[in-house]
């Protein structure tokens, strides 16, 4: 018979010594102790701390007179713009999910995710309005119960202020009309569960449709603290927001600054020239970058930089592996990389090459390959390791055996919304699966060797080949197609497809046939989505017909990367 083994006391939590943890209390925080700091910085707009911490609470009582609370999703389609930061405080204020929702993606793909979460609130800039108006309508056709969400648009100095009219004219509320309603002292409430839904995010599609990553307060906590540990971030950080908060929530940055009484600089749009001047102008310490961005900051014309540096920058890197080349370049320049790895599931990145003092006398090269490694866990994830996929037991660390990346602990999402299959896969034997393959080296780094189920990964955006295969299968002149990631100089990889024309159709002008099968895709996709190159032929197979898809991959990769247009082979 077991014993149960009981700690030494019987002393009970109570409302002195427990609470929910929560990222939200860092805004009242920084209100209350800098309250006439900078907080937020677009343009001609510069809010304080104290600004800041009213219109969120403005922000959560107008939800809250809409009875918008615990239960409710609350979608944001904007760019790096304070509004976008205020939801990330606001919307959780009122007891509410925020839902950031990717701006590159199309109409049909947004309306998805609304008709998904069933958001009860629509915010979204001005710019994209006519997005979001596309968007609603193909959910409301779909739909027989549809129930029009409360439409809010913000306005933008730097948009053309037809965009905003037309909004309002069609019935949406103006942002600034909506936080004048709230109450500037709302008295909100943190969660009585720290296992509550804080954020909403969708993957990018890598089966038949986006899967929505739940995230709770707990990791929010402890992975915006994480992310500021690990990267030696300090209070009065200025931050560049470079990364779309809208992907995995600015990697917990959000709430980070308010935790480090920071100052965030919105970028609406993201060029070398913008991040240099930023740079010099507003003396910013920190900002997170795929590696496509890195790459423009290393190849800019000699007049869109201000070199050398004013000041140490430190840059935070994720997303397709940054070749060492890059690393490298950007550590000529001034600027201290710390690379990451991570996923929507779990907060963003949560693995880091940390730097050993003894890389500092290697020559060059061997430093930018160990920095190229995706490296070992973040303090606040538990459990890292690359396991046999069959065995679940770790493989050697021996820098050849390839198994997948699985994590457990804080740092790992709730799990998907409304997909208990999705989920039973995920959390398998106890632990979350990646999806991705590594090998693991004698000093317990990790290093990405493959993306499995064929994630095409285009500067920090993940593209499902089998999403856009099944685009270019409905165009009229294709027969067979199988898309795979090529080299790309620019995004690190793009879209390849490879394409077996119908019987009949005339191929005399190829390239013809090229730009009408790009103009399709424009339709069909997002941008980035659209192949960078076509190639036409006949599809390698197996004896049971199924695509061969490694021998396109390298056939692809002999090819050589894509020189910044379209290819056509």
């Amino acid at each position: 018979m077991m014993v149960r083994k009981q700690d030494i006391d019987e002393l009970p939590k109570n409302a002195a010594n427990y609470t929910a943890l929560t990222p939200l209390w860092f805004l009242e925080r920084a209100a209350k102790i800098h309250p006439t700091r900078k907080s937020i910085i677009h343009g001609s707009l510069h809010y304080t701390w104290h600004q800041t911490y009213q219109r969120c609470r403005r922000f959560a009582s107008a939800l809250s007179n809409h009875s918008i609370s615990l239960g409710h999703t609350v979608a944001v389609i904007a760019p790096n713009i304070p509004a976008l930061y205020e939801a990330h405080f606001g919307i959780p204020m009122a007891g509410a999910v925020l839902n950031p929702v990717n701006i590159r993606l199309n109409a049909s793909t947004v309306a998805f995710l609304l008709g998904h979460c069933n958001a009860s609130v629509v915010i979204v800039d001005q710019e994209f309005f006519s997005l979001a108006e596309e968007a609603l309508k193909i959910w409301s056709d779909k739909t027989k119960t549809f129930k029009s969400p409360i439409l809010i648009v913000i306005g933008d100095e730097n948009c053309d202020p037809e965009s905003l009219r037309y909004a309002l004219s069609k019935g949406a509320i103006d942002y600034e009309d909506f936080l004048r309603s709230g109450d500037p002292e709302y008295d909100w409430k943190p969660p009585e569960d720290e296992w509550q839904s804080i954020a909403l995010g969708y993957t990018s599609g890598t089966t038949a449709s986006p899967k929505g990553v739940v995230l709770h307060h707990r990791g929010a906590y402890l992975m915006s603290l994480s992310g500021a540990l690990i990267w030696g971030m300090n209070e009065g950080a200025v931050y560049l927001w470079t990364l779309p908060m809208f992907h995995c929530n600015g990697w917990c940055y959000t709430w980070t600054l308010a935790a480090l009484f920071g100052t965030n600089i919105c970028l609406r749009q993201v060029s070398a020239k913008a991040v240099y001047e930023a740079i010099a102008k507003y003396k910013v310490t920190h900002f997170c970058a795929a590696p496509v961005v890195l790459n423009s900051i290393i190849n800019a014309p000699a007049e869109e930089t201000i070199l050398p540096l004013p000041h140490v920058v430190h840059v935070n890197t994720a997303g397709a592996a940054p070749p060492p080349s890059v690393l490298s370049g950007m550590s000529e320049r001034g600027f201290r990389v710390t690379h990451t790895y991570g996923l929507s599931e779990t907060f963003g990145p949560s693995v880091y090459c940390a730097w050993k003092p003894e890389w500092d006398s290697l020559p060059p090269e061997s430093r930018a390959r160990l920095h190229a490694r995706q490296g070992v866990r973040y303090i606040a994830l538990e459990g890292l390791d690359v396991v046999n996929t069959k065995t679940m037991q770790p493989v050697p660390a021996d820098g050849k055996t390839v198994g997948e990346i699985v994590m457990r602990g804080n740092a790992v999402m709730k799990g998907y919304l409304k997909n208990p299959k999705a989920n039973e896969e995920s959390f398998a034997n106890g632990w979350y699966h990646s999806g991705d393959l590594a090998v693991k080296h004698p000093d317990g780094y990790i290093e990405i060797k493959d993306r499995s189920k064929d994630i095409i990964i285009s500067g920090a955006e993940n593209i499902s080949s089998v999403e856009v295969e099944n685009a270019l299968y409905s165009h009229p002149a294709i027969l067979e197609t199988s898309v795979v990631a090529r080299p790309d100089e620019k995004w690190g990889e793009s879209p390849c497809a490879f394409v077996t024309l119908k019987p009949g159709v005339d191929s005399s002008n190829e390239q013809r046939l090229v730009d009408d099968i790009l103009k399709f895709c424009k339709a069909k996709m997002p941008a980035y989505w659209v192949p960078k190159s076509v190639v036409f032929g006949p599809l390698p197979k197996t004896a049971t017909g199924k695509v061969q898809k490694h021998l396109l991959r390298a056939k692809a990769k002999e090819m050589g990367p894509v020189k910044n247009k379209m290819s056509k082979l």
